[in-house]
């Protein structure tokens, strides 16, 4: 693979792409932007900001330091911020959740990150539901209510930390320091909003994995989480065998040679680099193509470039049959993490064709980290 040919970081607006171009250059990256139109540059959408590909991970390094991520629109607010490494866990009191803390707690120790705690409760108290005679009587009776339903969700989160509390001075959790927060919503909003607030390096959920009833599946939390944060999503199974990261020897990643898969793996590699594992490539395809095994040699051979000293290897997937061919993969290569990039759709995409993510996450009872692109 030529280390030299450019490929494309992203795709802003003509002044993000020179805010951008200068933050580079300044770290002696080259930088050359595409599709500017000559004539009235200002106007020009969809400008390409291109890189050498050797230059992707030292630049996504740089770049993770500024906000030029984040919806904005003037440049005075493309300032530097400094966002300390945190691990946001949504729980909710579960034998799951618990599981998703074991690992969570395990990973942040490695990392020297922040732990959050979050529980997302929904009031199911509206107007239409509660009898009134009165507005004042109204008013009264709900805020009652209310009152009884955070009572209740205080006492929960008070127990569950004191378990927490517990398993660290038994030496089963790691010695770390975190914090909870309580939100008032529909559970996959208030992540999402507070992931936003908060910038967590990883969110880490627990799941129930694949026996859960067909009915838990529609409006799955976690499956909306993963398809509305721009934060990486470790989805945690409650079956999981192990507890720490330092177990997982083989990892899989799934590509569909698109150049954001090379920014999903460099997110990847930052999260899990310092960890001793083998790569998996996985590529899902419905017909024979030779140039699909040479897509999957070229992905190796730059993994081992850019990260040398790592055991990687590739593999085909029939489309067709493609969840037990994940079954199929884990079993074989004894996969303890799948890993895939989650392409945003909109609503009605997701409903009548769930991701390939959302098909993992149901089916499988093996831990999956999705990465936004």
């Amino acid at each position: 693979m030529d280390e030299d040919r450019l490929i494309t970081i992203a795709i802003y607006t003509y002044e993000k792409a020179q805010i951008i171009k200068g933050i580079l250059e300044n770290e002696d990256i080259p930088v050359a932007i595409q599709n500017v139109n000559l004539i009235q540059p200002v106007i020009s959408s969809g400008v390409r900001v291109r890189i050498r590909e050797r230059d992707l991970p030292h630049a996504l390094q740089i770049l993770e330091q500024y906000s030029i991520f984040e919806e904005k629109d003037t440049e005075s607010e493309l300032q530097t911020v400094h966002h300390p490494k945190r691990i946001l866990i949504p729980i909710d009191f579960s034998d799951y959740s618990l599981k998703a803390c074991q690992i969570g707690f395990d990973f942040a120790k490695s990392i020297d990150a922040k732990i959050m705690l979050l529980h997302a409760y929904f009031s199911p108290y509206f107007p239409g539901a509660i009898p009134v005679t009165d507005a004042f009587t109204y008013e009264v009776s709900e805020d009652e209510a209310l009152k009884q339903v955070q009572d209740r969700v205080s006492k929960e989160m008070k127990t569950f930390t004191e378990t927490l509390h517990n398993q660290i001075k038994e030496g089963l959790l790691p010695d770390i320091d975190f914090d909870y927060t309580l939100r008032e919503g529909i559970p996959e909003d208030e992540i999402n909003h507070f992931s936003k607030e908060y910038h967590p390096t990883l969110i880490v959920m627990g799941t129930r994995g694949k026996n859960q009833k067909e009915i838990d599946l529609i409006g799955s939390v976690t499956a909306e989480v993963l398809d509305s944060t721009k934060f990486p999503v470790f989805a945690i199974p409650e079956n999981v065998p192990f507890t720490m990261i330092d177990e997982v020897n083989n990892m899989a990643f799934f590509t569909s040679f698109d150049q954001q898969d090379l920014i999903a793996l460099d997110t990847f590699m930052r999260l899990f680099g310092s960890f001793d594992f083998k790569i998996t490539f996985v590529h899902m395809t419905t017909k024979q193509d030779t140039w699909n095994e040479i897509k999957l040699a070229g992905i190796k051979d730059y993994f081992r470039k850019q990260y040398p000293g790592r055991e990687a290897s590739y593999t085909l997937i029939d489309g067709a049959g493609f969840l037990d061919g994940v079954e199929t993969l884990v079993r074989k290569e004894k996969i303890d993490v799948l890993a895939i990039a989650n392409r945003k759709r909109n609503i009605f995409a997701r409903l009548f064709n769930p991701s390939i993510a959302h098909k993992m996450l149901f089916h499988a009872d093996t831990p999956l980290l999705v990465l936004p692109s």
